[in-house]
């Protein structure tokens, strides 16, 4: 007994300092990348046109992104929601990864309008390695008729194949240059606005 009880308290123990040094590695990486906004303009220049912003969050970090990414090109926001709710806890693991496995994506209350806009961005956060199930439920539905596209991403750290999959899924876009976001502190606000804001400015 007592040795089953030493493995199961070294197990632990392992398991409690791979996660510490996973985010250490994160925040490393985190810090390495948004030093190189620190002294960069947050002002867009680039003129998109008429521009709308897709987005799907369930825990906020998704539509912070999007409303900096609105109120940097003056556009539109449209937010996806799910005529019924994710569970909490392990059970939205559980559900999510089943719909992905199984692509019967959850249904969403409506899709958005984009014909009138010039550019379409469309966020979603990243969820075992790929599109959030909502986003692809919009993708699989809407015609984005020949319009620009530009994906957007939020995460813990990895972005897995997202941006590959949205890609194949999102019908007759053209798409333009992704960006990713770490889910960072609010220390990183201004750094992120001015990382937004390059990312705009070369569409």
């Amino acid at each position: 007994m007592k040795y089953v009880l030493g493995i199961i308290i070294a197990a632990v123990v392992i398991g409690g300092i791979g996660g510490l040094f996973r985010l250490y590695r994160v925040s490393a990486k985190n810090k390495k990348e948004m030093a190189q906004y620190e002294n960069k303009s947050a002002e867009v220049k680039n003129d998109l046109g008429k521009v709308l912003v897709v987005y799907y969050s369930l825990t906020g970090h998704t539509k912070d992104i999007a409303e900096k990414i609105a109120a940097k090109t003056n556009a539109d926001t449209f937010e996806i929601k799910t005529k019924e709710a994710y569970p909490t806890g392990a059970k939205l693991y559980t559900t999510s990864k089943k719909e992905i496995k199984n692509k019967q994506y959850p249904v969403v209350e409506a899709l958005p309008d984009v014909t009138a806009y010039d550019i379409v961005f469309v966020g979603a956060p990243v969820w075992w390695y790929t599109v959030a199930p909502p986003v692809f439920s919009v993708l699989e539905q809407l015609d984005f008729k020949g319009k620009k596209v530009v994906p957007f991403s939020t995460q813990g750290s990895n972005v897995g194949t997202f941006f590959e999959d949205f890609a194949a899924t999102a019908k007759n876009a053209k798409i333009l240059q992704h960006a990713d976001f770490n889910n960072m502190d609010k220390k990183y606000d201004k750094q992120v606005e001015a990382k937004i804001a390059d990312w705009i400015n070369r569409l």
